[in-house]
């Protein structure tokens, strides 16, 4: 299969780096010092405690490459319409647009590229850290869920798995591949916004009275816009899960704090953002996350 994996950051890497085992893969990124490096010594992945070097085709710019079977999106969601439109020589009238972005709602953006059937949406349990240009290291791997917005006639997903699989990686199909992203959703549009709009660490939310009160409000309009758009969860657990989260990571910094605190645009828009509009769709009324997105945006702005 020829595949572009857009983005070299860590689980851009990762993907990349594996996937070319047995793929023609390109690896696109806007560093030339990143795609340099890679091209010159090859893509260095640390993990199990080894270190192996991959051999994928690294560019900055596409325009003179012919269209491929599957682009897989690992930028920032923020990124993705200048990846897509920057990358457009890539996708052609058979290439399938496949995300495993955070957030929700990546497909709307999608199908102004490809029709319908030809995006897949997911999650990924892998993760991963940048250590050096053209060096990253796997920190732990899980499931790869995949689903797509229309039937799979052409039993794409399922040649998708046998090939994700041979190269390292374990892929779950789901029917209903919505309800395991909201499912996902929950602690990043709770937990994860507080911490970043309050610039404490995981575990203070648990900890704090009344920061624990806005995390379980947010939970509650995510419950009932989920719900509005027919997928039933139980809120009590979904609490407890976010809870526990909170409690197991006292010391952890999630990407919104950090791009929050570092001076950099988060990805709030499809997280945050994704049930604010998703509310809006099925008439649900959202003030607090509505509030999250809007305070987001405002100290986004900050010198």
């Amino acid at each position: 299969m020829r595949i572009a994996v857009i983005g070299a950051g860590a689980m851009g890497s990762i993907y990349g780096g594996h996937l070319s085992q047995h793929n023609e893969v390109i690896l696109v990124d806007t560093n030339q010092q990143v795609v340099e490096q890679i091209n010159k010594n090859g893509l260095l992945v640390d993990e199990n405690g080894t270190s192996v070097s991959y051999q994928p085709k690294a560019l900055c710019d596409t325009s003179e490459e012919k269209p491929v079977d599957l682009v897989i999106l690992f930028v920032k969601a923020l990124f993705s319409r200048a990846a897509l439109e920057n990358n457009s020589a890539l996708i052609g009238s058979d290439t399938r647009l496949m995300t495993l972005q955070n957030g929700a709602g990546h497909e709307d953006l999608l199908k102004e590229f490809v029709s319908e059937d030809r995006v897949i949406i997911g999650t990924t349990e892998d993760n991963g850290a940048v250590l050096g240009l053209g060096h990253v290291r796997r920190g732990g791997t899980g499931v790869t869920n995949v689903g797509m917005l229309t039937e799979d006639r052409d039993g794409f997903l399922t040649r998708l798995k046998e090939n994700f699989d041979s190269c390292g990686f374990e892929v779950r199909i789901h029917e209903n591949i919505q309800y395991l992203i909201w499912d996902k959703l929950f602690t990043n549009v709770s937990l994860s916004a507080l911490t970043g709009v309050l610039q404490v660490d995981m575990g203070y939310i648990a900890a704090d009275e009344f920061a624990w009160k806005l995390c379980c409000q947010l939970i509650h309009e995510t419950i009932l816009t989920a719900a509005a758009a027919g997928l039933e969860f139980d809120e009590e657990a979904v609490r407890e899960k976010v809870r526990k989260t909170s409690l197991n990571n006292p010391q952890g910094c999630t990407s919104i704090r950090a791009d929050l605190r570092d001076g950099r645009r988060t990805e709030v828009d499809t997280i945050s953002g994704s049930v604010v509009r998703a509310a809006a769709k099925y008439g649900v009324d959202v003030p607090g996350h509505t509030f999250v997105v809007n305070l987001v945006h405002a100290m986004e702005g900050r010198k």
